[in-house]
């Protein structure tokens, strides 16, 4: 099967029903992608597909639609998407563990609704835990990264 991840394609040469989470760490290296509950209940495992956020550990290879997107390819080449940098400004990460998937999260958030309140993500990001509790950081960037989209 032919799989597109971060604008590069790959000839992967695993079962089907293997869970892209696994494709994409086992099969492609690409260990930015966290397993965390593998029930699709903490978000750490957040990727796009064709844009949309989805839990990596819920869906098959078989059943990927589009094109996959992870953190590494969130940004445009040398230079971050708004959230990555909001993020850093914001010192959001301790463990660091859950940040990719709340990143990824945030940034199918955003492009969806560019001024979002604060209930608006809560409600986004609800299903990505974070066990160092850092979520009035989290908030705070995803303003910042609002913002900063809104003035591009």
């Amino acid at each position: 099967m032919l799989l597109t991840v971060n604008g590069k394609s790959h000839d992967v040469d695993l079962p089907s029903d293997m869970p892209l989470l696994w494709v994409l760490r086992d099969g492609l290296n690409v260990t930015s992608v966290k397993y965390g509950c593998g029930i699709a209940l903490c978000g750490a495992c957040t990727v796009h597909i064709g844009g949309d956020a989805v839990r990596s550990c819920q869906v098959s290879l078989g059943d990927v639609w589009a094109d996959v997107t992870t953190i590494e390819g969130l940004g445009r080449p040398g230079a971050l998407h708004a959230v990555q940098a909001a993020w850093i400004t914001h010192q959001v990460a301790q463990c660091g563990y859950c940040q990719s998937g709340q990143i990824m999260q945030a940034a199918d958030l955003l492009a969806r609704n560019p001024e979002p309140s604060d209930d608006d993500i809560d409600a986004a990001m609800s299903g990505n835990l974070c066990r160092c509790g850092t979520y009035p950081r989290i908030r705070a960037a995803v303003h910042a990264a609002a913002s900063a989209m809104r003035e591009v």
